[in-house]
């Protein structure tokens, strides 16, 4: 862990490879098997595509880690170590295509609903994480896609 915090903290930069081995340091005694971490992916993307999850604006990585009934460590390292995104980095990965799909599908709605109906609670939050994802802020999105039609 001294190694990591050392590593993060330099300013040196580190090969990608370094750096993956020095997260796997982290999980070396986490015991998730392959096959664990696979079904956890699994139930991951459908907690969030099927079910939606992303849209509750008080989800935590607790009450992702109830829903698809596994341990909230192990569901962490899944996060990190297959899917390469904290929760909240992938948490607003699905909320930003879904804010996109609604700005462009549903004209009438204000960007301030689509926030609230994607599952932001804050519009700095939710413009940061826009403009984050697609380079434009949610406006700019909806003007550029209509007028390019």
């Amino acid at each position: 862990m001294r190694k990591l915090l050392t590593t993060f903290f330099s300013n040196k930069k580190v090969p990608s490879d370094e750096l993956n081995n020095l997260m796997t340091c982290k999980y070396v005694k986490s015991g998730l098997t392959p096959e664990e971490a696979f079904e956890i992916k699994q139930k991951i993307v459908l907690a969030l595509e099927e079910d939606r999850l992303f849209k509750d604006g008080s989800i935590g990585l607790n009450e992702l880690s109830q829903h698809i009934e596994k341990d909230r460590y192990k569901v962490s390292q899944v996060l990190n170590e297959y899917l390469q995104k904290n929760f909240y980095a992938l948490l607003n990965h699905y909320r930003i295509k879904e804010a996109q799909n609604l700005l462009l599908t549903q004209p009438m709605l204000s960007v301030k609903a689509v926030m609230y109906e994607v599952g932001f609670n804050s519009k700095t939050s939710f413009y940061c994480a826009f403009k984050k994802e697609t380079g434009l802020s949610p406006n700019d999105y909806r003007n550029l896609v209509r007028y390019a039609s």
